[in-house]
């Protein structure tokens, strides 16, 4: 690889590009409402479970190990007995989560329109 396509911008849209990886965790059901739930500041990992209605404990612990590898959120453990686990997000996760705040925004603003205009197509919810 040359220099200068090592320091070539890459793009999502190419099938190779390891953003799609990270994109993937983020932009899923859960990866986003655990960002914009951690946006309120640090959470006990029962906290963002009750917060986020219908997630498993599983897929909770799956995604934020996820988050915490793209360096989103961290986990914080208090020395205590029994320890605490907190989780909150990173500086990136931070800027992230403002983005995706709009997202879901835009999304809860929008879902009666979006609807009416499945159920006009004869489409039921998915």
């Amino acid at each position: 690889m040359t220099r200068s396509e090592a320091s070539a911008p890459r793009s999502a849209f190419d099938s190779d590009c390891p953003s799609r990886t990270v994109l993937n965790h983020v932009a899923s059901r859960w990866g986003t409402l655990i960002i914009t739930c951690l946006r309120g500041g640090p959470q006990r990992f029962y906290v963002l479970r009750d917060s986020i209605g219908g997630i498993s404990e599983k897929m909770l612990s799956q995604n934020l190990r996820l988050l915490a590898t793209d360096g989103l959120v961290e986990r914080r453990v208090e020395p205590s007995s029994p320890p605490q686990v907190t989780y909150a997000l990173t500086p990136l996760g931070e800027e992230l989560a403002e983005h995706l705040q709009s997202l879901v925004d835009w999304v809860t603003l929008r879902t009666d329109e979006i609807l009416a205009t499945r159920a006009r197509h004869g489409v039921g919810d998915s």
